[in-house]
């Protein structure tokens, strides 16, 4: 801390000092009979200069120290209130660079995927490029179209993922229209490949945002149809315990290796599966994961390779996580006057 703001600051104080002491010396020099020669006055003020020099010296080493404990992290603090004020400066610090850096890997994340898609969308279009030149059936023309527009939507819904709170609402869902509505949006698929169906739902209703929950359902199908074969077999069963709901998609699909289970749902995950058939991205089941967690959903998976994959969608008692969150907040605050 320089001296000459030291001063600036404590301006007020020097102030009142000069008044008061000649103000105590004009009452003096006025009362009769008390008369001053100059030396003494002199000499009282050359003590009052001394006194304020010393208390002045005193505070300006005591900020000034101050300031220096507050850079230093390691230094032994002036007093509990500065310990309390330098912990919690020092917090602050650390929760700003926390927040910076979470900034920080969302950009590059955002940047990675906006990379990877730009190079996933180029593909259908060369081919639909291709097919311009030669005699092909609509039909495939079709299957590109749709191919463009499922990358669309997800990269759709990858941007609204951090501003999901503002665009959801929970309400009671009836699975089994929502589950024959993402199956009709996937009927080519199933027709041209011939994969066989079952549907075993019933009245289900459970809480939730039927948009976010179509589209969480539609990636989970997109799924089972890319890695099932011909002829195979997908099965969507609706299950109810007594605490949570499950929604279960299984397919008789290539299957998931041991290894790659674990980190299917991490983001630009493609596995064994997704090298070997260059089918993936590694974003439909980690968006499918993170927007169900919004929702207060999960999603789990068992698999066997060469065998099956069911993908479950955990539906826990009613209850609405961001309002959940709100209220944990509010009990976590602590009013002003009490710190």
């Amino acid at each position: 801390m320089k001296l000459r703001r030291f001063l600036k600051y404590e301006r007020s104080y020097i102030l009142l000092s000069a008044a008061t002491f000649g103000l105590v010396m004009l009452i003096w020099y006025a009362e009769p009979g008390n008369r001053l020669s100059a030396e003494s006055l002199l000499y009282l003020a050359a003590l009052e200069l001394l006194l304020l020099t010393a208390f002045f010296g005193y505070r300006y080493y005591r900020n000034a120290r101050a300031a220096r404990m507050l850079k230093d992290e390691d230094g032994e603090p002036l007093s509990l209130e500065a310990e309390t004020y330098q912990a919690v400066i020092q917090e602050m610090e650390r929760a700003h660079i926390r927040a910076l850096n979470e900034v920080h890997k969302r950009q590059k994340d955002y940047y990675d995927y906006i990379v990877s898609w730009f190079h996933e969308v180029k593909t259908p279009i060369s081919v639909i490029r291709l097919m311009q030149q030669t005699e092909v059936e609509p039909r495939s023309l079709e299957e590109q179209v749709t191919r463009i527009e499922q990358y669309v939507d997800q990269a759709l819904y990858y941007a609204k993922l951090d501003n999901f709170s503002q665009d959801y609402e929970l309400v009671n869902c009836d699975l089994e229209p929502l589950v024959k509505d993402v199956v009709k949006s996937h009927s080519k698929a199933f027709i041209a490949r011939k994969i066989r169906l079952s549907l075993e739902i019933g009245a289900t209703v459970v809480q939730s945002d039927p948009k976010w929950l179509h589209y969480i359902i539609g990636q989970l199908l997109t799924n089972s149809l890319k890695y099932t074969p011909a002829r195979g077999e997908i099965r969507i069963t609706a299950l109810a315990g007594d605490e949570e709901k499950l929604l279960v998609i299984r397919d008789s699909g290539i299957g998931i290796e041991p290894r790659d289970l674990p980190r299917i749902f991490n983001r630009g995950f493609t596995g064994t599966n997704g090298r070997i058939h260059m089918k993936s991205t590694g974003i439909g089941l980690y968006l499918a994961q993170e927007l169900s967690k919004r929702l207060g959903h999960y999603i789990t998976c068992e698999s066997e390779a060469g065998s099956f994959t069911e993908m479950s969608v955990h539906f826990p008692r009613s209850h609405d996580p961001y309002r959940d969150t709100l209220r944990q907040a509010d009990a976590a605050k602590i009013p002003l006057s009490d710190a």
